[in-house]
């Protein structure tokens, strides 16, 4: 008997599209919606259901984690299929065996998405585990700078915001807070969190002055680092807050707390795990103009890490530099890498960013005239690139509109927040797609 019949009498008869559902919400955790994905087909926003071909016109794109949508067909040529299943074949630790699958990655996106002044690089499995290897790389910094100038004190405090939303891991759960059961009774660290003055479209985001919740959010950071002094490592934000209701901080305030941790000896974090191509760059800090030590980056990037520098670079013995102080078995999945090679080909090879930031004002448009065609029902259209989302008056009406969208028009949307609800489409989206999307919601919205 060959090892290939050996395998085939012993293995279980494959469970059908049928059952997939089904026999995941029997044994594993999620949140399954009522669709199988048909792998094999797809194009563009267009998501296939296996058991019976239902289209859905997808504007979830995986929670924004497929940046060239369904079926793209840069991603089906023979020779990227060949590396896919040359990577797959073993799994190898990547921070202790080299491959040159993964210094290509490394090298294709220091070239397409890297960012000069963030020279280091640091990989692994995770959006939470990126934002969370970025606070100890903060950690070690502060607690070294401490040490030198003679101060007995570790840097074992992250400053952060309300309303974020930085993963569930062990130390990102003490920064998380917007919906209480991803985080409730769990054990947290007490560590300072200042207020999130987001501010809604129209006059006030222009205004050249800090605004007064801008200025009451400072006061507060700096109460912060007058009562912990030398133990707060880092200041750690999203540049737009994504779950916790697509909330838009203004340039002006987040530069204004940039120049203060300066003052303090302070990293600055931003977590860029959910803005990463999405904003119509590759990174949100660099459309706003900030200037962060280190960036937690995954999703849309498909490998999820941390690149570090600026001030991170004063210590050479960083985390970063240590032997062994930033590591893990797998270093990131090698077939992620081969796969985020060739988006990343694709999208410099496209001018994808660009036509992003195109197909943005696409979407904020149609979404403004939306708001005011049912002004009772919601309001706020908002967004900077494809990172776009409008709000309910109701909530209730909100959870009401994904169900009826998905439902009665096959299209997806995704909620943010207590009351939004976002566009996630694909960097190669093309204005029809965005139209029909659109649509779908006004007559949602009609029915509603």
């Amino acid at each position: 008997m060959t090892a290939q019949q050996t395998v085939r009498d012993v293995a279980p008869a494959p469970t059908s599209a049928a059952d997939a559902v089904t026999s995941l919400r029997a044994h594993v955790t999620g949140d399954l919606m009522d669709i199988v994905v048909d792998l094999d087909a797809g194009s563009g926003c267009r998501l296939r259901d296996q058991r019976d071909g239902t289209e859905y016109l997808d504007m979830t794109m995986f929670f924004s984690s497929a940046p060239l949508g369904h079926g793209h067909p840069g991603l089906s040529t023979p020779e990227f299929e060949a590396a896919l299943v040359r990577a797959g074949r073993i799994k190898p630790s990547n921070p202790d065996f080299a491959t040159v699958e993964q210094a290509r990655f490394a090298e294709t996106f220091r070239r397409v998405v890297g960012d000069p002044a963030l020279p280091l690089l640091f990989f692994i499995d995770g959006g939470a585990l990126a934002v969370e290897n970025a606070l100890k790389v903060a950690f070690d910094w502060k607690t070294k700078v401490n040490a030198r100038a003679g101060i007995a004190v570790r840097g074992s405090r992250a400053m952060h915001l309300e309303h974020a939303f930085h993963g569930r891991s062990g130390y990102t759960m003490s920064l998380t807070n917007t919906d209480p059961a991803k985080v409730r009774d769990y054990p947290k660290f007490d560590w300072p969190r200042i207020p999130s003055p987001a501010v809604e479209p129209g006059e006030r985001w222009e205004s050249a002055e800090l605004l007064p919740e801008e200025l009451a959010a400072l006061d507060v950071a700096r109460a912060a680092l007058r009562r912990y002094g030398p133990e707060i490592a880092c200041f750690v934000y999203e540049p737009i807050q994504a779950e916790g209701g697509d909330r838009h901080l203004r340039p002006r305030f987040l530069r204004a707390v940039q120049e203060l941790c300066r003052e303090h000896d302070v990293l600055t974090v931003a977590d860029e795990v959910q803005t990463g191509a999405l904003t119509g760059q590759a990174w949100a800090h660099q459309a706003l103009g900030l200037e962060p030590d280190l960036v937690a980056f995954g999703k849309r990037m498909q490998v999820c890490g941390v690149m570090g520098g600026r001030r991170v670079l004063e210590l050479p013995d960083n985390a970063f530099r240590e032997a062994s102080r930033l590591s893990s078995t797998w270093g990131g999945s090698l077939v992620d890498m081969v796969r985020a090679t060739r988006v990343l080909e694709v999208v410099e090879s496209e001018g994808l960013f660009e036509h992003s930031r195109q197909m943005g004002e696409v979407l904020l448009s149609e979404l403004r005239d939306l708001v005011a065609e049912f002004p009772a029902l919601v309001r706020d259209a908002r967004g900077r690139g494809l990172m776009c989302a409008i709000s309910f008056r109701d909530p209730a009406m909100r959870d009401r509109a994904l169900a009826v969208a998905r439902e009665r028009h096959r299209t997806l949307f995704l909620p943010s927040g207590p009351d939004s609800l976002r566009f996630r489409p694909p960097l190669s989206v093309r204005p029809e797609e965005i139209v029909d999307a659109v649509a779908a919601l006004r007559k949602t919205l009609g029915e509603l």
